[in-house]
């Protein structure tokens, strides 16, 4: 049974899938199983709960409208989503443990305040010691002594200015006054439209064992909420091909998590035969998603706008960390940065010291909100066809966890043992533990159908071996 009350998890559920356009009969299709716990001050259990229930419910819509008859039952296990919200921690490599954030990447104490650093990449690291004026071999003792002279503001804006990644702390009301933060609060939590005004269609017609079987999806996104969302499109049936530039370092812990059931390969579009190589393979593509930030890709005419002008009736997903608008529009982004910003951090926290969730809860959450937007765009165009753009970002998930999501009684968590929703399968990489995913319905897939290859190696082509 859905539960009917203010503070039950149908009460994110339905917000969620009115923003994503869904019909509001389709919730009785969502059940609630407890037993799974991502303790917070805020409503994190919540959001996830609810995220991973309107993809859920989108994939079991899109498969009935694929197959014939009802849509499918779908049973949201609190155990199963919070494994999944921690899949990032738990994914193991020959029994190794993932590296979550390098040695500069932490809070660091302002002369006014805090300061959060984003330096798990290379070349983010080399320009956060560079706007500090330090040698690229500094520690953390001198990064440290740099920035606890300046001011948390004067950090902020000085390593960015350099390409790097810094955000000064900050509580939900000055976030609500600020620019950025009053942006993020008047635009939805997704946006699911129709791009242009034509009628073609990409979506795969006719019977179908999973609702996104046939389809081909370029993945053009980076950590982590990008990658979690094409990762539920390949569970669902897409053949998902991700394309990175090869000057660009990925993390092994991250592909490890977030590669399954798709390929990898590296093409540099500033190179013409790699960009003859990405035409070919855009010519055939049905949803195409990407995940840098706001402009960066535009310069190589990939804009929604010009994909569908290339390609009638393409699905558009796109997503970055601070939205596409406001004066932060251009700035790259991770979880960990929007947290500080919003406040989350500053409600999170203990004794002065600024805090984070239990999770990387607004990547995993954003991602499974962009592919229950990818999957409902698919279910518009078997309808009426037209291409469509789903949109959304980081700080606008952040804006619903702290201002309209309900948050439960305490009561109503509890602690689950993981170790019932973890796997290992041997990979291209050796034995890998992997978290059984969340996303589901009566009848769909229980696991995806192979592991991560070895990153950037695949060809440059679709499984049927089509370019």
């Amino acid at each position: 049974m859905t539960p009917s009350s203010s503070n039950s998890p149908a009460n994110g559920t339905a917000q969620a899938w009115a923003t994503l356009g869904g019909d509001p009969a389709l919730l009785d299709r969502v059940a609630y199983r407890g037993g799974g716990s991502l303790p917070a001050r805020l409503p994190v259990m919540e959001l996830a709960r609810a995220t991973v229930a309107v993809c859920s419910l989108a994939a079991a819509e899109l498969t009935a409208r694929r197959r014939g008859g009802p849509v499918p039952a779908v049973t949201v296990d609190d155990a199963a989503v919070t494994t999944a919200f921690l899949s990032d921690r738990l994914v193991r490599l020959d029994g190794v443990a993932p590296t979550t954030f390098a040695p500069l990447s932490r809070f660091w104490r302002a002369a006014d305040g805090w300061v959060r650093t984003h330096a798990n990449y290379p070349h983010h690291r080399a320009r956060l010691l560079g706007a500090l004026s330090l040698p690229p071999d500094a520690g953390a003792e001198a990064v440290a002594g740099a920035i606890g002279e300046r001011s948390a503001a004067d950090v902020e804006e000085s390593v960015y200015a350099a390409g790097g990644l810094a955000v000064a702390g900050r509580s939900r009301d000055v976030w609500a006054k600020h620019p950025q933060g009053a942006a993020a609060a008047a635009h939805p939590l997704l946006r699911v439209d129709r791009l242009g005004d034509d009628r073609a269609t990409r979506a795969a017609h006719g019977l179908a064992a999973l609702p996104c079987t046939g389809l081909r999806v370029l993945d053009l996104t980076r950590v982590l909420a990008g990658p979690v969302a094409t990762r539920t499109l390949a569970l669902l049936g897409a053949d998902v091909l991700r394309i990175d530039a090869p000057q660009l370092p990925e993390s092994p812990d991250a592909h490890n998590d977030t590669g399954w059931g798709k390929r990898s390969t590296l093409l540099d579009l500033a190179a013409a035969a790699d960009r003859k190589s990405f035409e070919e393979l855009l010519a055939l593509a049905d949803v195409v998603v990407t995940g840098y930030r706001p402009g960066a890709l535009d310069r190589f005419g990939l804009s929604p706008e010009a994909l569908a002008e290339r390609r009638p009736g393409l699905v558009v997903a796109r997503l970055s960390a601070w939205g596409r608008y406001g004066p932060w529009a251009g700035r790259r982004g991770f979880d960990s940065l929007v947290q500080v910003a919003t406040g989350i951090a500053t409600t999170e926290g203990e004794g002065g010291r600024p805090g984070a969730l239990p999770a990387q809860a607004l990547d995993h959450g954003t991602g499974y909100l962009l592919a229950a937007g990818v999957l409902r765009a698919l279910t518009g165009q078997h309808d009426a066809g037209g291409a469509r753009l789903v949109e959304t970002a980081l700080t606008q998930t952040a804006a619903w966890l702290t201002g309209s999501l309900a948050k439960e009684p305490d009561g109503q968590q509890a602690a689950y043992d993981a170790e019932r929703r973890l796997v290992e399968r041997d990979s291209p990489m050796g034995r890998l533990r992997h978290a059984l995913p969340a996303v589901g319905y009566e009848g769909g897939p229980a696991d995806w159908a192979r592991p991560p290859g070895v990153w950037g190696t695949d060809a440059p082509q679709w499984v049927d071996g089509t370019v």
